[in-house]
C-alpha cells in the first residue's frame, strides 16, 4: 500500500507517516515507482506509534521507544523506564486535576451555603 492508501484505510495522518519515514525505522518499506510501499509489519509499527501518540507521548519519545523496540538486545529495561516515567507523569496530572476538582467543589459549596442564608 502507498502512503495515501495507508492513511485512508487506517485513519493515520499523512504527517505521521512522513514522520515515521523520516525516522528511518521503516527498513522494510520499499520505495517503488516514486512512492513508499508499506507492508503488514509497517502497519503494526504504525499502530504502536498511534497508540503511543494517543497516550500522550511526544514525537521524540515515540521515536526513542520505537528505536528501543526494534533494538532487541538489552532494550527492555530502558523501555520499562520510559513507560514508568510516562506513567508517573500521567499520575501527577491526574492528582493535579483532582486538586482542581476539590477546589471547584469547595467554591460550589461556599456559594450554596451563602445562598442558604
Amino acid at each position: 500500500m502507498n502512503k495515501e492508501e495507508v492513511s485512508q484505510k487506517y485513519q493515520i495522518p499523512v504527517s505521521l507517516l512522513d514522520e515515521y519515514e523520516s525516522w528511518g525505522l521503516c527498513n522494510v518499506v520499499k520505495f517503488v515507482m516514486g512512492e513508499w510501499q508499506y507492508d503488514d509489519q509497517d502497519i503494526e509499527r504504525l499502530s504502536t506509534i498511534m497508540a503511543l501518540h494517543d497516550m500522550g507521548f511526544k514525537n521524540d519519545e515515540i521515536e526513542k521507544y520505537m528505536r528501543l523496540l526494534l533494538e532487541t538486545k538489552n532494550s527492555a529495561d530502558e523501555i520499562i523506564q520510559l513507560l514508568t516515567k510516562k506513567r508517573q507523569n500521567k499520575l501527577d496530572q491526574i492528582h493535579f486535576q483532582e486538586k482542581q476538582l476539590e477546589r471547584i467543589d469547595y467554591l460550589r459549596y461556599k456559594i450554596k451555603k451563602s445562598q442558604e442564608k
